[in-house]
């Protein structure tokens, strides 16, 4: 795994612009270090790609042996042909997504053989690892699609959403013509559950949980942006694939709680309708609610006029461009918030229980409600 971490950063990586010395992982890297340095006057490199030819094939070796030990040949993969090939493409996948650390370690290796693959290029050498490389990439990139983004950089994402600004308008989920096609992400306001068990029962299961896992955390970092108070469903996700991936929780039985998830996910989506509450709405009511406090339904009503109150008295008049930057706005918005709650919540709310709602409400808009 070093040379793998490492070897990851022997060329300027496009994201994070790092470059870093990696001497000692592969013996000739310093050499081929050399290869990019171009002289004064526009000499050519001082030194041939060999070096860089031996730390491909030492990439390709050690993703030789991982696809091994997971069952997969890469040899018979560029053998065949058509429809054959496929099918152990398909199966390669599910192969090597049997846990999370095989799946990202496999990962690390496509990246590392396609970015020296790459610098070889397009020195003739190349040409003779081309028909390896090549299933090395297919496998990783059907991996990539099962999930549009690692559901560790989601729940990162989600995490640092709810430190940063949260956009009012929420986040777009992509829809999809067809939830069960193979080729897209499923989308789980169109599942009929029933019918993805069936397929489940005939499909190659880890797959189809790599593709439902993603859809959801997915589903739920948009729930998550537009109400934090949803935080207990990213706590019961996170502990449901941290089982998964310790193996507590086979396939089969994972599958079913992914599902049970998502339907309470479907069925919390609906809440705001059941509520005749907008999101936002939803929002602000969530945070004067939760955790439950004891109240009649009247007065539980009465919360409800006033969270959509609040949200039209502070967006005809206190939600000014950049409020957030001018002392005298921010004010003006918390004194609003303090008054309208004053006025309007029930006795159930104690001085210190509205304290603290004011409190959150006031930090819900400042990070909600920002720009123009």
């Amino acid at each position: 795994m070093q040379t793998i971490a490492r070897a990851n950063r022997v060329f300027p990586d496009k994201v994070s612009g790092l470059i870093v010395d990696y001497s000692g992982v592969f013996p000739n890297l310093e050499r081929a270090l050399a290869i990019y340095g171009v002289g004064k006057g526009g000499k050519k490199p001082v030194e041939d790609k060999s070096a860089l030819v031996a730390a491909l094939q030492q990439a390709l070796e050690e993703t030789r042996s991982l696809c091994t030990q997971q069952g997969v040949t890469l040899a018979s993969i560029q053998n065949a042909e058509g429809f054959s090939r496929v099918e152990l493409l398909d199966n390669a996948v599910e192969a090597l997504i049997v846990s999370e650390e095989v799946k990202r370690r496999y990962l690390d290796l496509a990246n590392t053989v396609q970015r020296l693959y790459k610098a070889v290029l397009p020195d003739l050498l190349a040409h003779e690892f081309a028909a390896e490389v090549s299933p090395i990439k297919v496998i990783a990139d059907k991996i990539r699609a099962l999930v549009p983004s690692d559901i560790t950089q989601v729940m990162e994402q989600v995490e640092a959403l709810l430190d940063q600004s949260i956009a009012t308008e929420g986040y777009f989920i992509r829809e999809v013509s067809d939830p069960y096609n193979d080729e897209q992400l499923i989308d789980l306001s169109a599942i009929d559950f029933e019918k993805l068990a069936e397929k489940f029962k005939t499909s190659r299961k880890r797959t189809l949980n790599e593709k439902l896992k993603g859809s959801v955390g997915q589903k739920l970092m948009a729930m998550v942006r537009l109400n934090r108070t949803r935080m207990d469903y990213l706590e019961r996700f996170q502990q449901m694939i941290a089982a998964y991936n310790a193996g507590s929780l086979n396939p089969e039985e994972f599958f079913r709680q992914l599902v049970t998830f998502a339907q309470s996910l479907n069925e919390e989506e609906k809440r705001g309708v059941s509520e005749q509450l907008t999101e936002e709405e939803l929002a602000l009511f969530d945070l004067l609610m939760k955790p439950p406090i004891e109240m009649s339904e009247a007065d539980r009503e009465k919360v409800k006029a006033t969270a959509k109150e609040l949200l039209v008295t502070l967006k005809n008049n206190k939600l000014v461009l950049d409020w957030q930057k001018r002392q005298q706005a921010r004010a003006a918005v918390r004194v609003a918030i303090d008054k309208l709650l004053d006025d309007h919540l029930p006795r159930a709310y104690t001085p210190e229980l509205f304290r603290q709602k004011s409190t959150a409400v006031f930090q819900h808009v400042y990070d909600a409600y920002y720009g123009s």
